[in-house]
């Protein structure tokens, strides 16, 4: 074996080995959502392996999921090479996973932040779709508590 090869090899390895302990949630999915890549975050949170829901509907998944609405987000990312976001002040989750940090969360549930992004193949086409999520339950916590202290501070100064 040759030395570059030996080399590309063992790049990709370390490369697979990041897309799986990321702590951000990895989904590729084809022009009819079926779920090509599922990483460990995903594995992790959602209780799925990635031999379930490889080539499986991301809907039939998690049938929560508003399934025109997620279809006319990732729309322009497949049309368009746009990526499209979705924050979690629109929309608190996409997939419902508990908040793992039960001991230091009030939140029951994980706040996610989620981008889509175009996969072009080698020919230029876009026929996949990575979803990106995000855990940003800190965050949304952090926000509410300042936005109900406010309040409480606004009412407190109209009866003094």
């Amino acid at each position: 074996m040759s030395n570059a090869l030996l080399s590309d090899m063992t790049e990709f390895h370390w490369m697979m080995d990041m897309l799986q302990t990321v702590d951000v949630g990895l989904v590729v999915l084809d022009r009819h959502f079926k779920v090509k890549l599922w990483n460990g975050f995903m594995e992790s949170h959602s209780g799925l392996l990635p031999s379930q829901v490889r080539e499986k509907c991301l809907f039939d998944l998690f049938p929560e999921i508003d399934q025109k609405w997620f279809t006319n987000k990732s729309r322009p990312v497949f049309e368009l090479r746009n990526r499209a976001f979705i924050i979690w002040e629109q929309r608190p989750y996409l997939l419902r996973f508990s908040n793992y940090r039960p001991l230091t969360g009030t939140e029951d549930f994980m706040y996610q932040n989620i981008t889509l992004s175009p996969l072009a193949s080698t020919t230029g086409q876009v026929d996949n779709i990575c979803m990106m999520i995000y855990d940003v339950t800190d965050v949304a916590a952090s926000k509410k508590l300042l936005e109900s202290t406010q309040v409480t501070l606004s009412e407190w100064q109209e009866r003094t």
